[in-house]
Parts: structure tokens; C-alpha cells; sequence
């Protein structure tokens, strides 16, 4: 295969991502708190003032930069991989080129994602041993927001608006950057996401076999439909499985399926307001319809106790045929289906390996992603000076740059990639996991600022990634947003309460769903919960709510 050199493909690639990012998300620096593009450290003069008086003499050479001092950035990173992140023959090498390439040394404690939350609780309660840079999975909460009002966290926005020193994270839209703000402070780094990123994902070749392949404007009742084909089998097919639909504590899928009849995402406007979505009719359709799975056992009994590290394992030892979250993750299990050492034959032609359908929005309806994902903030205890932030920042900043995006994703050229002759990244290690061990879990690292599109690294797409991408695509128009994600990062209530006040509402539709209570019982709990405070949750988004439109 022909190879380009690296350095060449990663030039040109920089200046297309620096230019996609600038253009695409140019205004994203404009609001109260950006600097003019003279004062984020610009020196240079008028020609007329730039000593018109020594016209003709010698220019003085230029004073060198004085050299940045080396810091040692501490930073708690999630771990989705049981421990096997960055391990292996390589994986040494790989880690000392990031820290050469953004100049400073990284202390990295990786942390279960299942203890995430406990962890950084800890780190609330003792400032002073919180790591420079944190991790947090899904979209602020209210325990950070309550961290932030006690300044536990640097202010972002006097920093990272500054084009020339952070050219990737000030990159960084409007909105999202609003999603981040608490009392007027840009308090988090998001991990940006491809709005259209859920769906549900489903093997083909068993949906074929049985008939139940869902078309273009497929509704509940053909997902109900498949599932029970799935679970039961046909005139000329047995049942494939116990437990079609996989599932495990992680509740998010419950979520998609609600947008599928009109629920919203977390909140919606009833009536001119925004409520939380148990306050919606279309909410108790859409959980009877979910407790109807349950009941007829077309999902895990136990799926309250099952671990989230272990998801996707159902589907890809063919314990179950559909997932319903992230696209990509059942892109995931397809490649797990086509690789050698894991190979799943197609009930069909059983000299083929399985397939998945990567499918969006069911009857016209998806959860949208917040435009991110997961955050970062900067802790104002360890970071207490500003030569320590910049240096967070710079290498937060740098790990967005092509050559790092490369590195982090897909390890060492000429040992898990090569570039072809049209500068993608072709994968030397697809079927070799040992190989690909030695980087896994530093995507974790990784902001995908200024935006998705502009840090995608070219690459030699397989069916599998054009899928996935098509299915982001169709999904976009359909996917459901948040209307009050911003106004809840600003309410003083729902700062205090609204996550323990969530979570037993989340609780309570748990324990309706597994029968443990009884449908009143579910909306007297509902009605607790205003009465604990939601209600004024409720009036204080609305009169953002207000105020904004």
C-alpha cells in the first residue's frame, strides 16, 4: 500500500480542521465574555506607530519566548474497559509521545464509570485532593453545579477564548458552551457528540429470518412485534433467544423509547410551559408499553442488577438480538460479529458473520445527544496558579490537534494504522485486540473541539462505519432536545435538589416497570416529588423560560 508521509497528511489536515473549526463555529467566542482578537494576546502595531522615528536603522532581533515550564497535570479519566486502557507492548511508547507532543508530564487515575459519581463526590468534599483535571460522564448535575457556586472550579471563560494559545477549545458553540455555564461562568470543557447519536440496533439476520425487519417509518408495535418473533420464533424458525431486547441498570433506554410516542427529553413544553416529562400524558403510553416488555419477559428479569460494564455482551454472544442506545455502539457489536477470533455466523448463510441494522428514529421520534456528552472542569484548588491552568489547557487544547487525534484513536503508524495513498488511516489491528489495547481508553482524553465534524480523522471506512454514519444522518431531524438543559444549570432548586429529586422519579418508574408498585402509587410518588420541590424547579426554569423567548 502506498503511504503518504505523516507529517505532510498531518499539516494539511491541521489547517483544514483549524479552518473547518473557525468557520463552522466562529461565533462561538462572541458573547459577554470573549476578548477582541486584539486583546487575546496580539503585540503587533500600526505600521505608523511601529517607531516611525528609527526609520532606516537595523531592527533589533525579536527577544526569544522564554520556555514554558514543564508541569506535572493530574486528571481522573473514566474507564469504560474494566482496566485494559492503555496497556501492552506499546503502550508506553504511545503515552510518552502525547506528553512530548502537548509539553507537559500526565498523571492519569482511571476510574470505573459504575463509581464515577462516588468518586467525584469524594473529591467535592476535599477540594484539596481533587485532580487538576475531572471527568464526568452524561450532562452537569446538580452536585457539580453546587461545587461550582462554592468556586470549586477555575472560570473558563477568562481563558479559553483566546484563539492563538487555545485554537481548538475556543472553538467551542454557543450552546453548548451555555450547557456549561453556572452564574454566568463557563465552568466545564465538553466531549462533544453527533446530535443524532441514539437509535436502537438490531441483527438482521435474525429479524430476516423471521419476517420483522422494521422499514422506514417503523412504530412501536413493529419493535414489540420483532421482540416477541425474536423471542418466540415463526412457522419456520424457532425462537432465537430468552431475552430479545438487552438491558442493563443504565435507564437511558427506557428514554429513547419514550421519544417514540411523544415523550420529551427530560423535559418538554406542555401548554406554553416547560415540565418535566412525567408530567406529560404520553409518558404513562409510553412506560405501559415498556412494562409490557417486561412482563413478557422480552427483556432480562434482573436487568435492575446487571452491571453497565458488561453491556453489549448479550448481543454479541447472541443472548439477545436488539440494542437500543448508542449507534455506535451497535456498530461495536457488528464489528465484534465480523472479526475472526470472535466470528458470529448469520442464522441465514451461517458462512457469513452477522449483521446488525443500525436504525434511528422509531415512528418519528429519537433522543438527542446535549451537543456533548460527558465534561471536563479545572480544579481552582490544584490549579492555583495560572502557568498550572494554561498548562491544563494547553493540554486539553493540544490532544484536539490532528497528529494527537490520531495517536489516542488509533495508535502508532506502521503498527495499528497506515495512511493509503489519500492520507486515511487504514487499521493494522482491527481483529487484533491485544494490538489495540495498547490506546484503548485514551478517546477518554479527548474534547472533539471545536467540533465533531471538524476532529473526524480521515479513515478507510469499512460498510460498518457508513452505516453508523448514515444512520447519525437519518436520526438528526427526528432527535429530541432538551428545552430546559440550560435553565437547569441556572436554577438554584434544581441545583439543590433536582438530581436526588430525578433519580426518584427514575427510581419510580423502575419499580412500576418491575411491578413492585402500582400505577397510583407511581403518581402519588410523582406527586412527592413536586411537593419535595420540583414545583419550584419548575417555576424557576419557566421564568428563564420566559425571559428568553
Amino acid at each position: 500500500m502506498k503511504k503518504k508521509s505523516i507529517s505532510k497528511i498531518l499539516a494539511l489536515a491541521l489547517a483544514c480542521v483549524m479552518t473547518v473549526g473557525l468557520t463552522a463555529c466562529g461565533g462561538s467566542s462572541s458573547g459577554s465574555t470573549s476578548q477582541p482578537a486584539a486583546d487575546a494576546g496580539s503585540t503587533s502595531q500600526p505600521a505608523a506607530d511601529a517607531g516611525s522615528s528609527d526609520a532606516g536603522q537595523a531592527e533589533a532581533p525579536a527577544e526569544e519566548a522564554a520556555p514554558v515550564e514543564r508541569q506535572t497535570i493530574t486528571w481522573s479519566v473514566i474507564d469504560l474497559n474494566a482496566g485494559n486502557n492503555n496497556v501492552g507492548d506499546y503502550a508506553e511508547e504511545i503515552f510518552q509521545k502525547i506528553e512530548d507532543y502537548v509539553g507537559h508530564d500526565i498523571e492519569l487515575t482511571w476510574v470505573n464509570n459504575d463509581a464515577l459519581s462516588e468518586k467525584n463526590s469524594l473529591y467535592f468534599a476535599s477540594p484539596k485532593t481533587m485532580p487538576m483535571i475531572m471527568s464526568y460522564g452524561g450532562t452537569m448535575t446538580g452536585d457539580v453545579v453546587n461545587a461550582a457556586k462554592a468556586g470549586a472550579f477555575v472560570d473558563l471563560n477568562q481563558y479559553i477564548w483566546d484563539k492563538e494559545k487555545y485554537p481548538n477549545l475556543s472553538g467551542m458553540a454557543e450552546n453548548v458552551a451555555a450547557n456549561l455555564t453556572v452564574d454566568g461562568k463557563l465552568i466545564a470543557l465538553p466531549r462533544t457528540r453527533v446530535v443524532g447519536r441514539y437509535g436502537l440496533c438490531y441483527r438482521q439476520d435474525w429479524a430476516e429470518a423471521l419476517g420483522v425487519e422494521l422499514g422506514p417509518n417503523a412504530t412501536p408495535d413493529d419493535v414489540y412485534n420483532m421482540l416477541v418473533a425474536m423471542k418466540n420464533g415463526n412457522d419456520k424458525h424457532e425462537g432465537f433467544c430468552d431475552y430479545p431486547m438487552e438491558m442493563t441498570s443504565y435507564t437511558g433506554p427506557f428514554d429513547i423509547i419514550q421519544t417514540w410516542f411523544g415523550v420529551g427529553n427530560g423535559w418538554a413544553e406542555v401548554d406554553g410551559q416547560l415540565v418535566p416529562v412525567w408530567m406529560q400524558d404520553e409518558y404513562f403510553e409510553a412506560i405501559e408499553y415498556i412494562k409490557k416488555l417486561y412482563d413478557e419477559k422480552l427483556m432480562p428479569q434482573d436487568w435492575p442488577s446487571i452491571p453497565t460494564d458488561s453491556w453489549s455482551d448479550g448481543c454479541k454472544k447472541g443472548q439477545n438480538g436488539v440494542y437500543i442506545d448508542v449507534l455506535d455502539s451497535g456498530k461495536r457489536i457488528w464489528n465484534y460479529f465480523v472479526a475472526e477470533d470472535t466470528f458470529t455466523p448469520s442464522v441465514i448463510n451461517p458462512d457469513e458473520p452477522a449483521r446488525e441494522v443500525l436504525y434511528g428514529a422509531v415512528n418519528g421520534h429519537t433522543l438527542a445527544t446535549a451537543g456533548y456528552n460527558g465534561f471536563y472542569t479545572l480544579s481552582a484548588s490544584t490549579l492555583d496558579t495560572p502557568e498550572k491552568i494554561e498548562a491544563a489547557l494547553t493540554v486539553l487544547d493540544k490532544l484536539n490537534d490532528p497528529e494527537m487525534l490520531i495517536l489516542t484513536q488509533y495508535g502508532l503508524e506502521g503498527i495499528n494504522y497506515e495512511l493509503d495513498d489519500q492520507g486515511r488511516v487504514v487499521k493494522l489491528d482491527a481483529e487484533d485486540t491485544k494490538l489495540s489495547s495498547n490506546y484503548q481508553g485514551l478517546n477518554q482524553l479527548l474534547c472533539f473541539l471545536p467540533s465533531t465534524e471538524a476532529t473526524t480523522v480521515p479513515t478507510v471506512t469499512t460498510e460498518r462505519d457508513d452505516a453508523q454514519n448514515a444512520a447519525y444522518e437519518a436520526a438528526l431531524p427526528y432527535a429530541v432536545i432538551d428545552p430546559a438543559l440550560s435553565f437547569k444549570v441556572n436554577s438554584p432548586a434544581y441545583a439543590e435538589k433536582g438530581a436526588d429529586l430525578d433519580s426518584q422519579a427514575s427510581a419510580l418508574r423502575t419499580q412500576y416497570i418491575c411491578g413492585a408498585i402500582t400505577l397510583d402509587q407511581l403518581k402519588s410518588g410523582f406527586d412527592e416529588i413536586r411537593a419535595q420541590g420540583y414545583d419550584q424547579i419548575i417555576a424557576e426554569i419557566n421564568e428563564q423560560y420566559a425571559a428568553n423567548k
